[in-house]
C-alpha cells in the first residue's frame, strides 16, 4: 500500500512558503516565552538616561548565540536609539509647529522619533527572522517593555530573548 497524501515529488518549498514557516515559527517562540527562564540586560545610565542598552553578553546565552552577533544588535538599537533622541533642524520645526498648531500638528504628522521608532520596529522583526528565531531566541522591542531592560527567555532546549521593558516588579533591560 501507498502513503496516504503523498504528493510524490521532491521539490524544494518556495520564498512564501519558507517565510510563512519563519512568521509561524516566531509566533511560536512569543507563546512559549511564558514558559522559559528569564535573562535581563540591563539599560546603560553611564552616559546619563539616553537610550541605550550594556553590551555585555549575558553567560546564559553562551551556548545560543555567538558574542559577537549579540554585540553587534545590542550596538545596533543603542545607535537607533541614539539617532531618534538627536535633535536638529527637523525636530526643531517640529517643536515650533506643535506649538504653533496646539499640538494637533501631530495627528497628521509622525514626528522623527516615531519614524525611527518603526525603523527599530522592522529592525527587531528582521534580526528575529535571520538570527533569533533560526537559534530558538526571541528579540522583542524595548518599547514594550518601558524601554528599561532586555531580557532572555529560556525554556528548556530553546532560548527566547525579547528585548523591552517591565513595567512591573523586577529587573529592568532589554531582553525579556
Amino acid at each position: 500500500m501507498g502513503a496516504v497524501g503523498s504528493t510524490g515529488g521532491s521539490a524544494a518549498p518556495s520564498a512564501g512558503d519558507r517565510r510563512g514557516r519563519q512568521v509561524h515559527n516566531l509566533q511560536e517562540l512569543r507563546r512559549s516565552a511564558s514558559l522559559a527562564t528569564k535573562v535581563f540586560v540591563q539599560r546603560d545610565y553611564s552616559d546619563g538616561t539616553t537610550c541605550q542598552f550594556q553590551t555585555k553578553f549575558p553567560p546564559e546565552l553562551d551556548s545560543r548565540i555567538e558574542r559577537q552577533l549579540f554585540e553587534e544588535t545590542v550596538k545596533t538599537l543603542n545607535n537607533y536609539y541614539a539617532e531618534a533622541e538627536k535633535i536638529g533642524g527637523s525636530s526643531y520645526l517640529e517643536g515650533c509647529l506643535a506649538c504653533a498648531t496646539a499640538y494637533f500638528i501631530f495627528l497628521c504628522m509622525e514626528t522623527h522619533y516615531e519614524k525611527v521608532l518603526k525603523k527599530i520596529s522592522k529592525f527587531i522583526q528582521e534580526q528575529n527572522e535571520k538570527i533569533y528565531a533560526p537559534r530558538g531566541l526571541l528579540l522583542t522591542d524595548p518599547l514594550e517593555r518601558g524601554m528599561r531592560v532586555v531580557s532572555s527567555w529560556a525554556a528548556g532546549p530553546p532560548c527566547l530573548v525579547r528585548s523591552g521593558h517591565s513595567l512591573g516588579p523586577g529587573p529592568r533591560g532589554l531582553f525579556t
